[in-house]
């Protein structure tokens, strides 16, 4: 089995149990081969209610990967700035069949240190 599969099916697994409400929205990561995206969405309404991501809006480097551990952490701490703006201090964490090291825990201890709970 190769990796692609297995992270789909560690996905499947993981989105059957995991649902956000208007309380307690999901906070879902997803990667690509250069940036890392974080929505905090409400499954109730079908809404997502803020997003961030390492992708600048300027930057036009091809060379550029911003998928390292300290972009991952400081993303964690914007989406967190921004949830807080909101009005949301709990959320369920959605890692997307990702695995629990590297980038996805720094995205989630940069949130954790800023005051978000999950």
């Amino acid at each position: 089995m190769d990796k692609k599969k297995k992270v789909l099916r560690r996905k499947k697994s993981i989105r059957k149990k995991v649902s956000g409400t208007s309380d307690r929205p999901r906070m879902a990561i997803s990667k690509s081969n250069r940036n890392i995206y974080v929505q905090v969405i409400d499954d109730v309404v079908g809404k997502t209610v803020c997003g961030a991501s390492t992708r600048i809006a300027g930057e036009k480097s091809d060379t550029v990967t911003r998928k390292n551990i300290e972009c991952a952490g400081g993303l964690g701490v914007k989406i967190a700035k921004e949830a807080m703006g909101k009005g949301i201090k709990k959320v369920v964490f959605d890692r997307a069949g990702y695995k629990y090291h590297g980038t996805v825990k720094a995205l989630a201890e940069g949130a954790r240190k800023e005051g978000l709970e999950f």
